[in-house]
């Protein structure tokens, strides 16, 4: 297992390199078949109203699959200890419903899913222009997948919102933690909820709430 450690305002002293190897190493032991690099962030905040301002991103890397968690606290070290506990108990989620779908997609002898490949080159010829408000841009393959598969994915990056092409659809949507629990999709829709809209424009519904969804105003093209 490959394993790189960074800090942001502060020291990454031996004693701290070898507290976070100690606890990643515990926590991905039974893991280990399946992970090939973990990325570990250790952050200080400098605002002195931030009370938990010690912050442990971890980021692991399974089988082509980034399991991401993170934790603060007032001590860095107990935030190290919860990161690497959640982050065991997230490939341990991760590891049991990949069993799971691989017993179940054994049992389907008979059919048959064409992969279809993903281009590497997602620019082409266009340079990536950022607006002044905007400081980073990524660009990622995203392939196909069901909103259950995207919905397994929102849980193991330890994020709000996932980002999916719908495998039903064939078009973004985005999968998000509800404040007031559960989880919602937001889905684009044109201006007669069918197809893609003929002068470009775009709206955004949250498709479980219907009866007074949010709708944004058609994006200007």
């Amino acid at each position: 297992m490959k394993l790189l450690i960074q800090g942001n305002n502060i020291a990454v002293t031996e004693a701290i390199h070898n507290y976070v190897k100690e606890k990643l190493e515990k926590a991905v032991r039974h893991f280990q078949n399946i992970t090939t690099k973990v990325d570990v962030h250790l952050s200080v905040a400098r605002n002195p109203r931030i009370s938990n301002s010690h912050k442990a991103e971890v980021t692991v890397y399974a089988n082509g699959t980034v399991i991401r968690a993170q934790e603060s606290s007032e001590d860095l070290y107990a935030s190290i200890d919860l990161v690497a506990d959640k982050i065991a108990r997230q490939l341990r989620k991760y590891k049991e419903k990949h069993l799971f779908k691989k017993v179940h997609a054994q049992v389907k002898t008979g059919e048959v899913i064409e992969e279809k490949p993903v281009d590497e080159n997602l620019i082409g010829d266009r340079q990536p222009e950022l607006p002044p408000e905007v400081v980073r841009m990524k660009y990622f393959a995203m392939p196909p997948m069901s909103v259950e598969d995207a919905l397994d994915q929102l849980q193991i990056i330890d994020h709000d919102f996932y980002v999916f092409r719908n495998s039903d659809s064939d078009e973004i949507n985005v999968i998000y933690i509800r404040n007031h629990g559960g989880y919602g999709l937001i889905v684009p829709r044109n201006g007669n909820g069918n197809g893609n809209s003929s002068n470009g424009s775009t709206h955004v519904i949250l498709e479980e709430e219907e009866d007074s969804f949010a709708e944004f105003p058609p994006a200007q093209v």
